[in-house]
C-alpha cells in the first residue's frame, strides 16, 4: 500500500514548513519506504503501518496548529511491495523507449 498525503497546519500563518518538518519527521523516523516533495509526503507498508504514520504525523501537526486539513491519497495494492521505486522505474523506462 502507497498512501500520498499532505498535512496542512490552518490558523498559523502562510509560513507553514516548520509544522510539515514536525510530519515529515514522523514519518522519516517510522523506517517505512517514504518520499517528499513540494505537495505531498508518500509512505508504503501494509495498512496498519502506514495509517498509524499518518495519524501520528497529524498529531504532530495538531499539536501546534488550531486546525489542520488532511489529503490522502492511497493505492491498496496487495502483494506489491517496493512500489515507490518500480512505478516510477516503469514509467522511466516508457520515456526512454
Amino acid at each position: 500500500m502507497i498512501v500520498a498525503f499532505s498535512v496542512t497546519p490552518l490558523g498559523v500563518g502562510e509560513d507553514v514548513g516548520e509544522y510539515v518538518a514536525d510530519a515529515v519527521r514522523v514519518v522519516r523516523e517510522s523506517g517505512l519506504p517514504n518520499r517528499t516533495d513540494a505537495m505531498f509526503t508518500s509512505v508504503e507498508g501494509d495498512w496498519d503501518e502506514v495509517m498509524d504514520v499518518v495519524k501520528r504525523a497529524v498529531a504532530a501537526v495538531e499539536a501546534r496548529a488550531p486546525r489542520v486539513s488532511l489529503v490522502l491519497k492511497a493505492d491498496v495494492r496487495p502483494g506489491v511491495t517496493d512500489g515507490l521505486t518500480s512505478k516510477v522505474e516503469t514509467v522511466e523506462r516508457h520515456l526512454s523507449a
